[in-house]
């Protein structure tokens, strides 16, 4: 099964993203799947998704993001030939440098049914505030605490925790031209996908 056959926004109710830049992953839902990385949201420029054709900003900075964490890949296929999985917790994409909380929560709705796709997943990494906000809302939803505790990521790095019986991380967004700037962030980023693929090995 097409993950982007199994879900879809029908309404686009959100008034702070970009709805013509909305996308879900035409990728095959891999049963052996094991880690599953959500970044943030859709790229303004379809051209630069994960899984766009050709070599995508998010495919540049994600490769990279892997072979920093000592991965041998070189594209996003040999990322999904690991067994992992890439998405965006927001569907769309952003107009501003923010994205509101009514909306990440009403996107988590989608990411609640592209994770169900998944039974086999033992890690998830959240790459930004973003991410974590959607677990949070999804895992709120099922009854249960807060995924991640608030506070800044580097203060809450370090401990483990688990999103239905799995361990996630907290961690930086990989995904845009700051990654290739921001070098401490980079650096946390690396030690995250290390620790995750550690852990599925």
């Amino acid at each position: 099964m097409r993950v982007n056959e199994h879900m879809r926004c029908l309404d686009f109710p959100c008034t702070d993203v970009r709805h013509e830049c909305y996308v879900v992953p035409d990728v095959e839902a891999r049963p052996e799947t094991s880690i599953v990385l959500i970044s943030e949201a859709a790229p303004a420029d379809h051209g630069d998704y994960y899984y766009a054709p050709g070599n995508p900003l998010f495919q540049q900075t994600t490769v990279q993001a892997f072979q920093d964490a000592g991965a041998h890949v070189a594209s996003i296929a040999d990322i999904l030939d690991l067994g992992v999985y890439l998405t965006t917790a927001v569907k769309c994409g952003k107009t501003g440098y923010g994205i509101e909380a009514g909306t990440i929560k009403t996107c988590s709705f989608l990411l609640e049914k592209e994770l169900a796709l998944f039974p086999n997943v033992q890690v998830f990494l959240l790459m930004g505030d973003v991410a974590i906000k959607a677990v949070n809302y999804i895992a709120a939803r099922a009854g249960q605490g807060r995924v991640i505790p608030a506070g800044s990521t580097y203060k809450i790095r370090g401990q483990a925790y688990f999103f239905r019986g799995k361990r996630a991380f907290p961690s930086y967004l990989q995904a845009g031209p700051s990654f290739f700037i921001e070098k401490s962030k980079r650096k946390v980023i690396a030690e995250d996908i290390a620790a995750a693929l550690r852990l599925v090995r």
